[in-house]
């Protein structure tokens, strides 16, 4: 490769980069808009302010509610679908550092069936995964029988989850 690829090829990917950049902060300012309209802001901050695992620990019904305000992108498109998330099951570990949660997540609502569902499993395991009390984020098993043959192969081998 010479130097004139090399330059096109920098160029390129900076120009890639770039437009990644400007799509992520558009598409989050979006779903914070569409968050904001649909939810009170003093309710989903009061929601983040709560422990996962006391809620957990407790069964409180703001367990999932605060699930969901710790969500980003995917929650605008979750709440404009008619999703949202089931917890099949929530486990605290008791670690070094104080206990945390392994969650075990289900979907429910128009999510079960939506095409874009690997995608959506993915961004809901990487929020809640940036919460410091969850360690763990799978998904139930029983949620491959909603997607065809191709869709399974593909959120198996590429969707960066993992089902139980």
């Amino acid at each position: 490769m010479n130097s004139s690829d090399e330059s096109q090829d920098s160029t390129k990917n900076s120009l890639e980069e770039a437009y990644r950049v400007q799509i992520e902060e558009a598409i989050r300012k979006e779903s914070e808009r569409r968050v904001t309209e649909a939810h009170d802001p003093k309710e989903i901050s009061r929601l983040q302010s709560l422990s996962l695992v006391e809620l957990a620990k407790s069964d409180d019904a703001d367990f999932v509610p605060a699930l969901m305000a710790r969500l980003g992108p995917v929650r605008a498109a979750l709440d404009g679908h008619g999703g949202g998330l089931v917890v099949t099951e929530s486990i605290v570990v008791n670690t070094p550092t104080g206990n945390k949660l392994a969650l075990i997540l289900d979907l429910d609502g128009a999510c079960v069936s939506c095409g874009a569902a690997p995608g959506t499993l993915q961004g809901i395991q990487d929020d809640l995964l940036i919460d410091n009390e969850v360690i763990e984020v799978r998904f139930n098993s029983g949620m491959l029988e909603w997607f065809d043959d191709l869709q399974r192969e593909f959120v198996l081998k590429h969707g960066g989850v993992t089902f139980v």
